[in-house]
């Protein structure tokens, strides 16, 4: 099983005379020191837009994949959205994957709370289908005929997908409650858990999953992957101190309306209720943020990855065996200026090495 280790970056907007650390910037420094793929996240008010930046990157990388991180069902039509990273697969020579939920930043900028599941499922079904090349039907309620036309077609298909040359853009989804887990295992073509590094509650991410696909009458082996918040340090509590805004960010999600998902402790849960009340989403993903306040030492280090090398790979290998063979790593920037991102450089020299075989 081979092991992908991708990091995230920002789409930042700004030209050539930009001081900003921009998102092809992220792209190729990712790429030099081993990454292989990078993740843009697709917050309109708050980033620049992330296919841009992904267009731009395949142009000025050569190996490393490219993905959304993520983006979501709600800010564009699925069609859109599959014309979009079926622009990237072709401008990239096929390294583009498709990173997508349910919406976070995205639609609170816009007042608004994630996508329902039951919409979020059909968006899927309607965005693979696009992705294949295939028909799909037009939503109810369209009034097309009002307009006189002669003569048009019945159902929805982006002509040019079928006749470009790289292979279908893989969808990926990143799910944390059970309900998404499942519509995932029915749809995507890989489940990446937003849980924590804790492998109880990877353990019941991938229990939910296969149980949803046995449900279904299908295989019930799909591909799995992990956001995991990890700081490479060899101090332990200076790494966590360095992650806690990951921490709160990412655990969020598990109490996103107020009651937990997934298995936890009494602490674990009290924590995570804490998040949930304290967060305020004008410092989304920001260090010094009120949510961060409420995270605990023992909290961050279960839910988290922090500390040496030797113990990051520890707790990856915990979550190898259990059939993880693709992380996402939240932990610092990787701007050679930011005085913490060193720590980019050795989890790829340090701790990668020791997993990958």
């Amino acid at each position: 099983m081979a092991i992908e280790f991708w990091a995230m970056g920002r789409p930042s907007a700004g030209g050539p005379n930009s001081q900003e650390f921009n998102g092809v910037q992220q792209a190729v420094r990712a790429e030099q020191i081993g990454y292989d793929g990078i993740v843009y996240v697709d917050s309109q008010n708050r980033y620049g837009d992330s296919y841009i930046a992904l267009a731009l990157a395949a142009h000025a990388t050569t190996t490393i994949k490219l993905g959304t991180g993520v983006t979501n069902s709600f800010t564009r039509h699925p069609a859109v959205t599959a014309s979009a990273i079926a622009t990237v697969q072709a401008e990239s020579g096929g390294r583009a994957y498709l990173g997508i939920g349910r919406g976070d930043s995205a639609l609170a900028h816009l007042g608004r709370a994630p996508d329902s599941v039951p919409k979020f499922e059909d968006y899927l079904k309607r965005l693979q289908a696009y992705l294949r090349g295939e028909d799909v039907p037009f939503e109810a309620g369209g009034d097309i005929s009002s307009i006189g036309l002669a003569d048009y077609r019945d159902s929805s298909l982006i002509f040019w997908i079928d006749s470009a040359r790289p292979p279908k853009v893989p969808v990926d989804v990143a799910a944390t409650g059970p309900k998404v887990i499942a519509a995932a295992a029915r749809h995507a073509d890989r489940v990446t858990l937003n849980v924590g590094a804790d492998a109880k509650r990877i353990q019941w991410g991938m229990d939910v999953a296969r149980a949803a696909r046995a449900e279904a009458g299908l295989p019930p082996d799909i591909p799995f992957g992990a956001y995991v918040p990890l700081v490479v340090h060899d101090d332990p509590q200076e790494a966590a101190r360095i992650g806690t805004f990951q921490v709160s960010l990412f655990a969020r999600f598990s109490a996103m309306y107020g009651s937990v998902v997934g298995p936890a402790s009494q602490e674990q849960r009290a924590v995570m209720h804490s998040i949930h009340g304290a967060y305020d989403m004008q410092h989304h993903g920001l260090a010094g943020a009120p949510q961060d306040e409420v995270v605990t030492p023992d909290f961050a280090r279960e839910f988290g990855i922090f500390g040496p090398p030797t113990h990051c790979a520890d707790r990856l290998a915990e979550l190898i065996d259990l059939g993880i063979d693709k992380f996402i790593i939240r932990g610092v920037s990787l701007d050679p200026a930011d005085p913490d991102s060193n720590a980019a450089q050795r989890f790829t020299q340090e701790v990668a090495p020791l997993l990958r075989n």
